[in-house]
């Protein structure tokens, strides 16, 4: 759907996606926000959970605008069954070892998306408004959530100013999903000078300290292989761009390679925001298989939701994240008015009017902090502590497992009562 004019971007990229799931008669509407270098389809397999669960609700996942510039040609044949796992592997990394692979990828040069600097807080906010007041136009009760950074922006949506009104003023509730706004924003010094650095550098956050679109193609095709060929030799491990720390000791297949990057115990910490329980490496085995070992991801789900399987022209990645996004996050201060603000752009200023029910959920990232911050910005609304649901989990969820986790969930066990309490209403 169009979204926010963002000054000085072309037409065609002043849009946001919208991937829906549920019944197009329920009239209730969970509007999921995804986090850092996250696409619309990483809440495709809870969004399916809850929809079944949940009468009466659809379930909204966002699509931001940067993955409009993604190149999904070649993911939407492996998904049905035209390219070989090489040849979805070529396409999108190979390429850069192999000059033998002529037809692949384009990366986007900085120089040609210089606009993309400006798609911060306000960009985003922009377009989530013009889907909050889609999902408000069927009628029924609109909650908004979010994983991660999607939960600082859920933050910044409800306690931004819209002409003298919060954006939480005809909302039924708040979801808060390892993620949210810290009380405590970053200083005016500090935004000045991330604000200048940004005007000389890429506009794209390098995720886990990997360059864009890197993070989301490793992302995508080992995803891919992992479901395409679980069992065959990992192709990524022979490639010699591989960093070393995603690279497994033994000889393992191509879905072990995917899980030793992405499971709590062999990941690197800087891919803390990557990680999941979903098994070790078994015992034996050449190539060494994968074992799930009744963790609570299970591997073939997460790789669903990063590489958007089955659904085509999205994933759950964002190969390009926007750096001014992540900088603008640090200046929303749980909707409390700050200098950092008036340097960036952010209107996040009517932090004690956020009078709806929230639900909080913590993870290993949170560490406790969300808990934190959704109490604070409950007690400055004054919302009654009947109206505040908070679950801390960060001993035994790692950031990705209350959207991943299954059967048992404890992020949707919570999750589906806070939904029926908001959509009964009063």
């Amino acid at each position: 759907m169009r979204g926010y004019d963002s000054p000085g971007t072309p037409k065609q990229y002043n849009k946001v996606g919208v991937l829906k799931f549920g019944p197009a008669k329920a009239k209730n509407v969970l509007v999921l926000n995804p986090g850092t270098s996250a696409g619309s389809a990483y809440f495709a397999p809870l969004a399916r959970t809850l929809v079944k669960q949940v009468p009466g609700w659809q379930v909204w996942s966002v699509e931001r605008r940067e993955n409009l510039l993604e190149d999904q040609s070649v993911l939407d044949e492996a998904k049905q069954g035209m390219v070989t796992p090489q040849q979805l592997f070529d396409y999108y990394l190979g390429w850069t070892t192999d000059s033998s692979v002529t037809t692949h990828v384009q990366l986007v040069p900085d120089s040609s998306v210089p606009f993309a600097r400006d798609w911060g807080m306000k960009t985003e906010i922009g377009d989530l408004r013009k889907v909050v007041k889609s999902a408000e136009a069927l009628g029924g009760r609109v909650v908004v959530g979010g994983h991660s950074l999607g939960g600082s922006i859920t933050t910044a949506y409800a306690t931004w100013n819209f002409n003298g009104q919060p954006g939480a003023k005809g909302l039924a509730g708040l979801v808060f999903i390892d993620g949210g706004s810290s009380p405590t924003p970053i200083d005016k010094a500090t935004a000045t000078k991330e604000l200048s650095d940004l005007q000389t550098s890429s506009p794209w956050l390098a995720f886990g300290g990997i360059a864009a679109p890197f993070a989301g193609l490793f992302a995508d095709v080992g995803g891919g292989l992992g479901i395409m060929d679980p069992n065959g030799p990992s192709i990524l491990q022979t490639f010699p761009a591989l960093p070393p720390e995603l690279n497994a000791p033994e000889r393992v297949t191509n879905e072990a390679g995917f899980g030793y990057a992405s499971d709590t115990e062999t990941s690197p910490t800087s891919l803390t925001a990557f990680q999941a329980h979903d098994g070790h490496l078994a015992a034996s085995g050449d190539p060494r298989p994968w074992d799930n070992a009744g963790e609570l991801t299970p591997i073939n789900r997460y790789e669903t939701m990063l590489t958007g399987w089955g659904l085509q022209g999205v994933d759950g990645n964002a190969w390009y994240h926007p750096m001014r996004l992540t900088i603008d996050a640090g200046a929303v201060g749980d909707g409390n008015a700050n200098p950092a603000q008036k340097v960036l752009g952010v209107r996040t200023t009517e932090g004690d009017r956020v009078n709806v029910p929230m639900y909080a959920f913590g993870a290993a990232l949170g560490d406790g902090r969300v808990l934190d911050a959704t109490k604070a910005l409950a007690k400055q609304s004054h919302l009654p502590k009947s109206e505040l649901t908070l679950v801390d989990k960060h001993n035994t969820y790692a950031h990705n497992d209350p959207n991943a986790a299954f059967p048992k969930n404890a992020f949707i066990a919570h999750l589906i009562p806070f939904l029926k309490s908001v959509g009964a209403g009063p």
